[in-house]
């Protein structure tokens, strides 16, 4: 058969940055830096996937059993077994070749794409294609890369890198998701290049808040991080510590901010200025409350800011990879800036999400 071209967008968290693994809604966008998977079937039932963006190669045997995982995150393999669970079959092997351009362990969701346009090309090369809704990819990314390893972490990724353009998503009481269409203009993403720790800071951060509502609960058990007034949490101060209090404070501001910008982005005739000032605040809540920016973060949202972006934070789950600054108008120059400071900059723009390209 002719060559299969999958490709799968990066995204940025507009709104709700540690938020989703706490029931929290959140607003992501996808960018236009994507994941693409080129290949077609093999005669045999081997699996030979070339990386040559990080010099590396996989190969293994299909099974119409649950493969054994050789190594932590094994996506390729986890991917394959969430599909069988699924029911999907494979007499066929593949042979591919994956390429990408968004920033790797950065906090814009390269893994997730990675696993949504395996997920993606799995499927339409499998015995009996069954294909899927954009959001449907996204729920089998989140099992393949989150559930199967059992490892913390919310749904914001795997949706909004498969759904694609900008979604406000809400995790409980059940999944909902809206398709935002707001008309933005250019951000810029800028790499730190500084290493981050992802469970580190997930585990410290969600333990930390979870700490803080089992101390609320013993005491009023109809605390709800969803719907406690930011005025109610004095009654709260005597009970938690310093930092928790700061943690509590910056986690319901948070929240409110994402409710205010959400309204911005629904508004027929966007303000763009304040969306700009909504993200400024957000990064304080995280640096200051959160405590997952960095020094080096920090000087680049000053530079890109002095540079004429409206607004910008940090990106992910923070200690190091991305930022990015909403800059319609002056993209180039707040990329300069960013570079100044010693990161990697890319303009970039809001992007559909996971399709088969021609």
């Amino acid at each position: 058969m002719s060559q299969l071209i999958v490709s799968t967008p990066g995204r940025i968290c507009l709104f709700g940055e540690h938020l989703d693994y706490l029931g929290l809604p959140v607003i992501a966008a996808a960018i236009n830096r994507r994941i693409r998977i080129t290949g077609s079937h093999r005669a045999d039932r081997k699996v030979v996937i070339n990386l040559p963006d990080v010099n590396e190669r996989e190969e293994f045997e299909l099974s119409d059993a649950s493969l054994v995982y050789t190594k932590p995150r094994d996506y390729f393999r986890s991917s394959y077994n969430v599909l069988l669970k699924h029911g999907y079959r494979f007499s066929k092997g593949v042979e591919c070749e994956v390429h990408g351009n968004i920033p790797i362990n950065s906090g814009t969701s390269s893994s997730s794409a990675l696993v949504a346009s395996w997920l993606h090309f799995l499927m339409r090369l499998s015995d009996r294609p069954r294909l899927l809704s954009r959001q449907e990819i996204g729920n089998l990314a989140n099992e393949a890369e989150v559930l199967e390893f059992g490892e913390p972490g919310g749904m914001m990724d795997h949706y909004s890198t498969a759904i694609g353009d900008v979604i406000y998503l809400e995790s409980e009481p059940r999944i909902e998701i809206e398709e935002l269409r707001p008309k933005l203009g250019a951000f810029v993403l800028g790499d730190s290049l500084e290493a981050k720790d992802t469970l580190d800071i997930l585990g410290r951060v969600r333990n930390g808040v979870n700490e803080i509502v089992r101390k609320i609960k013993a005491v009023n058990p109809e605390f709800s991080l969803h719907t406690t007034d930011v005025l109610e949490l004095d009654d709260y101060r005597p009970f938690l510590s310093g930092g928790e209090n700061t943690l509590l404070e910056g986690t319901v501001s948070n929240r409110d901010l994402l409710r205010e910008a959400r309204q911005v982005l629904e508004s027929a005739d966007l303000d763009h200025i304040r969306l700009g000032n909504l993200l400024n605040r957000h990064h304080t809540n995280l640096r200051d409350a959160q405590r997952i920016s960095t020094p080096k973060i920090d000087r680049m949202l000053e530079a890109a800011l002095n540079a004429g972006a409206l607004g910008g934070k940090i990106n992910g789950s923070g200690g190091g990879g991305c930022m990015f600054a909403y800059a319609p108008g002056h993209a180039g120059a707040v990329a300069e800036a960013i570079e100044r400071q010693g990161g990697a900059a890319y303009i970039i723009r809001v992007d559909e999400g996971t399709k088969v390209e021609e």
